[in-house]
């Protein structure tokens, strides 16, 4: 769960595979990233976990089943992979079964790689 400046409140919805905004006072969610079904593409997630929305208002995403950080700008019907991605492993540029993230004042991302039991930091993305 993440709520942003103007109190909306995003959520990481795994079973559906989807982030879905709710604003302030709203009856019904907007799904802001993904809602295609489980799957690797970029269209897609896999169980999704952490949720994030930094100040350009881009929504960063742990896609725990797929071991990447995905990133989906405002509109954007397709994410980038920012972080992982590269398969299940403990090499730097993978991750396993990732829960959670957040950004320092760096703006430097903050992993949690649950199944290597580490914090991983990439600079500034």
């Amino acid at each position: 769960i993440f709520i942003d400046k103007e109190y909306s409140l995003y959520i990481s919805d795994s079973r559906n595979n989807r982030v879905v905004k709710w604003k302030k006072d709203a009856k019904e969610g907007i799904i802001v990233a993904c809602g295609n079904g489980e799957g690797n593409s970029l269209k897609q997630l896999d169980s999704p976990r952490g949720v994030f929305v930094d100040h350009l208002g881009q929504i960063y995403v742990t896609d725990y089943g797929n071991h990447r950080v995905m990133r989906w700008c405002d509109g954007d019907e397709e994410g980038e992979t920012v972080v992982g991605g590269n398969g299940d492993g403990n090499q730097s540029d993978q991750l396993s079964f990732p829960t959670g993230l957040s950004f320092d004042n760096e703006e430097n991302l903050y992993v949690v790689d649950q199944e290597n039991h580490r914090i991983q930091k990439y600079e500034k993305i």
